[in-house]
């Protein structure tokens, strides 16, 4: 199996967006940590206010798959859907 390997910022355009990251990150990183095939799972502030580093480490393709399909659908995914990312995965 090959591990994937997402990196790279969540970018904030305002306050509003970077609020709305603070209000739910934790149940979001949460949620991830407990799925089936999360090696790791960070999303930490920058410097930068409106700026979070964001590095996912996930088993397999099928895993990383399934997150992405299950953040799509969840609060995270409605609350955050505008915030550009900025990422690079390897891997897939």
């Amino acid at each position: 199996m090959t591990l994937v390997h997402l990196s790279g910022q969540l970018v904030c355009r305002d306050k509003s967006d970077a609020s709305a990251v603070v209000r739910h990150l934790a149940r979001h990183v949460a949620l991830t940590r407990a799925e089936a095939g999360c090696v790791a799972f960070h999303v930490t502030p920058t410097d930068d206010p409106l700026v979070w580093q964001v590095d996912e480490l996930f088993s397999d393709a099928a895993a990383f798959r399934a997150h992405q399909e299950r953040v799509a659908s969840s609060e995270w995914g409605r609350v955050t859907a505008g915030i550009e990312r900025r990422y690079t995965i390897e891997g897939i």
